[in-house]
C-alpha cells in the first residue's frame, strides 16, 4: 500500500478510508524516523480530525511532540492548538452563486487589459527598435534603409523565435528541475471533481483544446500556466494545492489559470520579457562598444546609446511588472465569473499563504519550487508571512482581515507594489469580495469592517512617516550635498580647502546617524509581543524599525537555497517571521556564522529581541538571540553605521582643522 493513495483519499474526502489506509501505512513501516513515516502520521491526526475521532488525534500529537525530528515536533504542537478550538473560518464559509457566467463589473479594479497590454507591447516594441536603429545608425551603415530591415528583422526573428521556442525550454526545465508530472483530465477529476467540470466548461465555451496539465509532486501550494498559444498552453499544479484546498476552492485556483490562457496572458508577458531583455541586450552591448577604442564622437555615442537603453530597460521592467499584476486582476475576475465562486478564491488566495508558511515551518530550507515560480506562480510566497501568520490560529475572519490593513491603507504597501508581480492580497481579496456583493453572496472576509477600520487610521502618521522615511532613505546624501553646499558658502566667505573637504563628510556622517537612530531605536524597553500582532500593525514600516521581543522555536534557514545562509526563521503560536542577522565582521562574518553555527540553533527554543519591519515581506533585525540552554548570539546592525558615521564625522574633522593650519 502507497502513500499517495492514502493522501488520494484524503484529498478526496473520503477521510475514513484515508484512516485506514494510513494507519496501515504506519503499521507496516519499519523506520519510524523516516520522512514518509512522520508524513503519514500528520496526515493521520487530520483525517481523525476530519472523522471526529478527535481523542485519537489529540493522541497521536502526543506521540508527535516527543519525536527527535524538530520539524514534527513543531508541527505536533501546532496541531494540537488546532485541536482545542473550531475555527469559525474552517466550519463556516459564505456561499457561492447558484449559478455560473454572470457579468461582474471590476469597478476599476485593474484597470484595462487590453489598454495595458496594448501600451506595454508598443511602448516595448518602439523602445526596441528605436535602440535597434540607434545602434545602425551610430556604426554608419551606407544604406540606412538596408540598417533599418535589418533591426526591424533581427527584433521580429528574436521574439518569434522566443515565443514559441520558451515553452518547450519552459518542458525541459521543469521536469528536470521539479520532476513535473503530465497527467489526463480523469486524473484531475479524482482529485477534484469540480476542477475537471470547470475545464470542460471553460474549453467548451470558449472553444480551446484543453490545457496539457501538469503535477508537481511537492506539498507547497502553487499553480501557473505558460505557453505560446491557447491552445498548446500548459497548467500546471501542486500536489500542495489538492492537500491544503477544497474541492471548490481548487476549481477556482484552475480557473484563474484557465484565465490566463483565455486571455492570452502568457503570450503577451513572454513576448514583452523578451524584450525587456532585448534593451538590457542593446545597453551592454552599447556599452561594451563605448568602453574600446577607435573613434571618440562614436564612443561618446554609444555612451549615449547604453545610457538610453538602461533607462528603457527600466521603464520596461515597470511597464512588465504593471502589466503582470493587471492581469492577476484580470484571472481573478475570470475565476469569479465562470465559477460564481468569489469567496471560494478568496479562500484559495489565504490557504495557499497558509499551506506555504507550514511547508515553510517543516523544512530547514526554503522551497526551490516556490522561488524558482515565483513571477509565473498565482501568489507571491513573498506575501504569505501574514496571510498565512492569520490563518493559522484564526477563529475568526476578522483577524486574517486585519493583517489586510498594511496592504490597502499602509503607503509603503503601494510602493512595494510596484516592485511586484502580484497585487497585494488585500487588493485581490477585497476585489473579489466586491464580486461576492454583486452575486447578493455573503462575503467570506468581512472587507467593510476592515475598510472600516482603515479609514479611522491616523492619516498624518500614516502619510506623514512614509514621506519623511523616504527622506530618510536618502540621509546620506542629503547630509553630504547639504555638507557640501555649507563648505562652498563658508569657503566663499573665508577661502579654507578644509571646510570644502571636510564639511561633506561631516554631513555624511551625520545623515548616517540619523538614520541609523531612526532605523535602530532604543530596545531596552522592547515589548513582549507575537508575530500576528506585529503583522497587523497598519502603521509598520521597512525603514523605522520597532523594537520587539518574541519566545519561539528556531525551525530553519531564511536564506533560500543557500546552505550556509546566516538568516533564520522563527515560529511562535502565532506565525513564522524571518530573522536576519549581522555579524560585526561583515559579510565574512554572516557566512562563518552560517557555516558554523546556525545548524546547531535549528530546533531551539529561544526569545529573540529585534526590529520588526514590514514591506511586502515581513521580518526582524535580530539583536540578540538566548536559547533555553543559555546560549547567547548577538546581532550587530547598528555597529557599521555607528561606525560609518562617527569615522565620517571625525575625518571631516580632522580634515577640516588640519588643512585649515596648513
Amino acid at each position: 500500500m502507497s502513500l499517495q493513495s492514502a493522501l488520494n483519499a484524503l484529498n478526496q474526502k473520503r477521510y475514513q478510508e484515508a484512516a485506514e489506509l494510513l494507519e496501515q501505512f504506519c503499521r507496516d513501516c519499519a523506520e519510524h524516523n523516516s520522512s514518509d513515516y512522520l508524513s503519514a502520521q500528520m496526515w493521520l491526526i487530520k483525517a481523525y480530525q476530519a472523522t471526529g475521532e478527535i481523542e485519537k488525534a489529540k493522541a497521536l500529537c502526543q506521540k508527535l511532540m516527543m519525536s527527535e525530528n524538530p520539524q514534527a515536533r513543531s508541527w505536533a504542537e501546532q496541531a494540537s492548538q488546532s485541536l482545542c478550538q473550531t475555527p469559525s473560518n474552517v466550519s463556516q464559509k459564505a456561499g457561492r452563486a447558484a449559478t455560473t457566467g454572470m457579468k461582474l463589473a471590476m469597478g476599476g479594479v485593474g484597470g484595462s487589459l487590453a489598454l495595458a497590454s496594448g501600451v506595454t507591447m508598443t511602448l516595448l516594441f518602439g523602445m526596441v527598435l528605436a535602440l535597434g536603429l540607434s545602434l545602425v545608425f551610430i556604426l554608419g551603415s551606407d544604406n540606412p534603409l538596408q540598417g533599418l530591415a535589418i533591426a526591424i528583422g533581427i527584433t521580429l526573428v528574436f521574439n518569434i523565435a522566443a515565443f514559441f521556442i520558451s515553452p518547450f525550454i519552459m518542458d525541459l526545465t521543469q521536469g528536470w528541475l521539479y520532476q513535473t508530472r503530465w497527467v489526463e483530465l480523469a486524473e484531475v477529476e479524482t482529485l477534484s471533481p469540480e476542477t475537471a467540470k470547470v475545464i470542460r466548461q471553460v474549453c467548451e465555451q470558449k472553444k480551446l483544446k484543453t490545457p496539457r496539465l501538469g503535477i508537481i509532486n511537492d506539498q507547497n501550494p502553487t499553480a501557473f500556466t505558460y505557453g505560446s498559444l491557447p491552445n498548446s498552453a500548459r497548467l500546471v499544479v501542486s500536489q500542495g494545492l489538492f492537500t491544503y484546498l477544497d474541492d471548490d476552492e481548487i476549481a477556482t485556483v484552475y480557473a484563474h489559470e484557465l484565465g490566463h490562457i483565455v486571455h492570452w496572458d502568457f503570450a503577451v508577458m513572454t513576448v514583452a520579457s523578451t524584450l525587456v531583455q532585448i534593451c538590457y541586450l542593446i545597453y551592454s552591448t552599447a556599452r561594451r562598444f563605448g568602453r574600446g577604442g577607435g573613434d571618440s564622437k562614436i564612443k561618446d555615442a554609444m555612451q549615449t546609446a547604453a545610457l538610453v537603453a538602461y533607462v528603457f530597460y527600466v521603464v520596461g521592467t515597470y511597464l512588465l511588472l504593471y502589466l503582470s499584476r493587471t492581469r492577476e486582476y484580470f484571472a481573478d475576475h475570470f475565476a469569479a465569473e465562470s465559477t460564481g465562486n468569489p469567496n471560494g478564491l478568496s479562500r484559495a488566495l489565504v490557504k495557499i499563504a497558509y499551506g506555504i508558511l507550514e511547508e515553510g515551518s517543516r523544512t530547514q530550507e526554503p522551497s526551490r519550487l516556490i522561488e524558482g515560480t515565483r513571477a509565473l506562480g498565482i501568489y507571491d510566497h513573498k506575501a504569505a508571512a501574514s496571510t498565512g501568520t492569520a490563518y493559522r490560529i484564526a477563529s475568526d475572519t476578522q483577524k486574517v482581515g486585519r493583517v489586510f490593513l498594511w496592504d490597502m491603507f499602509n503607503p509603503w504597501g503601494w510602493w512595494m507594489e510596484l516592485n511586484s508581480t502580484h497585487p497585494l492580497t488585500g487588493k485581490r481579496v477585497r476585489a473579489l469580495s466586491n464580486y461576492a456583493e454583486q452575486l447578493g453572496l455573503p462575503t467570506e472576509f468581512d472587507m467593510g469592517r476592515v475598510i472600516g477600520e482603515g479609514k479611522s487610521l491616523n492619516k498624518s502618521r500614516l502619510y506623514g512617516n512614509f514621506f519623511l522615511d523616504v527622506v530618510l532613505y536618502g540621509a546620506e546624501t542629503i547630509g553630504f550635498f547639504v555638507g557640501l553646499v555649507m563648505g562652498v558658502i563658508l569657503w566663499s566667505s573665508s577661502p579654507n580647502t578644509g571646510l570644502v573637504l571636510g564639511a561633506p563628510l561631516i554631513g555624511l556622517g551625520i545623515g548616517i546617524l540619523i538614520k541609523a537612530l531612526v532605523m535602530f531605536p532604543n530596545y531596552k524597553q522592547a515589548p513582549e509581543t507575537d508575530i500576528l500582532t506585529l503583522m497587523s500593525d497598519a502603521y509598520a514600516s521597512p525603514l523605522r524599525g520597532q523594537s520587539a521581543k518574541l519566545e519561539g522555536q528556531l525551525i530553519g534557514r531564511g536564506d533560500a537555497g543557500y546552505k550556509f545562509g546566516s538568516d533564520l526563521k522563527i515560529q511562535d503560536r502565532s506565525g513564522m517571521l524571518y530573522l536576519h542577522y549581522a555579524s560585526r565582521f561583515g559579510p565574512i562574518g554572516n557566512f562563518l556564522f552560517g557555516m558554523k553555527r546556525v545548524q546547531s540553533l535549528i530546533g531551539e527554543q529561544v526569545g529573540a529581541v529585534g526590529w520588526f519591519r514590514r514591506g511586502v515581506a515581513p521580518w526582524m533585525d535580530l539583536i540578540q538571540l538566548q536559547s533555553k540552554n543559555g546560549t547567547i548570539v548577538n546581532s550587530y546592525h547598528r555597529f557599521w553605521s555607528f561606525i560609518l558615521g562617527g569615522g565620517s564625522i571625525m575625518l571631516g574633522v580632522v580634515l577640516a582643522m588640519f588643512l585649515s593650519r596648513s
